[in-house]
């Protein structure tokens, strides 16, 4: 018998093994494709303008993704699940927490542009600033948000629409509802829950089929960018674009990092997990190609479906630790630039301003320049215009946005699940480490081969071994497989 065992664990090894070589992971090829991007958008600047329909495919083609895979996991977690009163709980927890996290972003913006003053000196004159043509459009629809917008702007028009625009905000709107109802529905639903569950699977099946194609859409992007952007505006305004980076790191490090201690967790070692949708979003500069793999990763490391379902996509949309940090980094510095002088009590209404804006600009194109402008708009004493003073290097600035907003969602998702005392800690903790984890057999959307393919196809680019429903060969222990 042990002998027996010992063979199930050689195998188990050697698969783990197996799947972790360098050469065969996502993050790896993508890094590799980023760098060959820079050096062609750097030395070919023509050519890496013109790699610019590979970059925007790939985004697109994950973006096709983005709405069915967020409509069908909150239905079918909402529609599984016996108490909704734990859900509604659970939204409301998730609110608290994302406005919470907001403000301490704000703050350590503000904090940071008050101690540094890169503004002071710029002597920007706001009545000669010229204004592009895109950035006209955008202070424009910032000056005509209003804070109240976001909640107006949740129901849709029809019930296609928001798929066809790529409205999260909607899209949970309609999914919430829908999940509700059929909950409601009991035994008539249950094949149309089953019907959710099955889609959900075909969903991550064809992710699988485009994440092979992220290395090729990350080159494209970074070649694009480079080209584009050039590293002008970078030298040039190098100190604030290095204060960004700086106060965003900090900000993970010690107000997120603080949260997964008090869960007992290291919050490096989620990121090392996490790496290929790093990978992903570096190459992109957007966090939605991210999302799928975000949720499929948490559910594994032991965070309930219907948590991660309801939860990521939200924070989505009011969770944008990153966003904020910028918003009140880059307000007060057109206000130093443009000598604006704003005193303390100023400071903490621009930013109750901010909590307003961010969220009217919520999945919107252009959303953090319109809530910028819209914010600087309603407070009326730094010109609107000054955005112009940071519109060039705003792409330098994306990543670093879209890598903050990724990491405070993953965190968020993780603490609501604590707080609602569902949270597997000991699994998210060996999940983290890189341990080789059992699957988790109830929370997969559809059973059996076509679980085990898509996982594969998963697995293959670093998603260990997602949850599934074990097959009959899945259920037997170790030592029956070679009786």
């Amino acid at each position: 018998m042990d002998h027996i065992s010992s063979a199930g664990s050689a195998r188990t090894a050697q698969n783990a093994a197996r799947k972790t070589r360098w050469y065969r992971q996502l993050y790896f090829w993508v890094l590799t494709a980023i760098v060959i991007g820079i050096l062609v958008g750097w030395l070919a600047p023509s050519a890496g303008i013109a790699m610019e329909p590979i970059g925007t495919t790939f985004v697109n083609s994950m973006k096709m993704l983005i709405g069915p895979i967020v409509f069908l996991t909150i239905v079918g977690g909402i529609a599984s699940v016996a108490d909704l009163k734990k859900v509604g709980m659970t939204g409301l927890k998730a609110l608290t927490y994302f406005q919470i996290g907001t403000i301490c972003a704000m703050v350590f913006g503000l904090v940071a542009i008050n101690i540094f003053r890169l503004g002071d000196g710029v002597n920007a004159d706001a009545g000669t600033i010229k204004t592009s043509d895109s950035a006209a459009k955008l202070i424009d629809a910032g000056q005509h948000q209003e804070w109240w917008q976001f909640l107006t702007h949740i129901i849709p028009n029809s019930i296609v629409g928001p798929f066809v625009e790529g409205d999260i905000l909607q899209i949970i709107f309609i999914a919430v509802v829908f999940g509700i109802a059929l909950n409601a529905m009991g035994k008539v639903g249950a094949p149309v829950l089953d019907g959710v569950q099955r889609l959900t699977g075909v969903m991550f099946k064809i992710l699988g089929f485009i994440m092979k194609a992220a290395p090729l859409g990350a080159f494209g992007a970074m070649a694009f960018a480079v080209g584009k952007y050039g590293v002008s505006s970078l030298t040039s305004m190098g100190g604030l674009i290095a204060l960004f980076y700086v106060t965003s790191i900090l900000f993970v490090v010690v107000v997120l990092g603080s949260v997964m201690a008090f869960l007992k967790l290291n919050i490096f070692r989620m990121i090392r997990h996490l790496k290929e949708e790093y990978m992903l979003i570096l190459g992109t500069s957007t966090a939605e190609p991210a999302l799928p793999g975000l949720m499929r990763k948490l559910e594994h490391a032991g965070v309930k479906k219907e948590t991660v379902g309801l939860v990521v996509p939200t924070g989505y949309s009011f969770n944008l630790d990153g966003a904020a940090i910028y918003l009140s980094l880059a307000a007060l510095y057109i206000a130093q630039a443009t000598n604006t002088d704003l005193t303390i009590g100023q400071q903490l209404g621009l930013l109750a301003v901010m909590l307003l804006t961010s969220k009217g600009a919520a999945g919107v194109a252009g959303g953090g320049f319109i809530a910028l402008t819209a914010t600087l708009t309603t407070m009326g004493t730094i010109p609107a215009a000054g955005i112009m003073l940071i519109f060039g290097i705003d792409k330098f600035m994306s990543e670093c946005r879209a890598l903050v907003n990724f990491t405070g969602n993953a965190v968020a998702t993780l603490f609501i699940a604590w707080w609602d005392r569902t949270l597997d800690v000991d699994r998210a903790r060996r999940v983290f480490a890189g341990e080789t984890v059992e699957p988790m057999p109830a929370e997969d959307p559809i059973h059996g081969a076509d679980v085990a393919e898509i996982d594969d196809d998963l697995t293959e680019y670093g998603h260990h071994a997602p949850k599934h429903h074990a097959t009959s060969a899945d259920r037997r222990p170790a030592y029956s497989e070679t009786i």
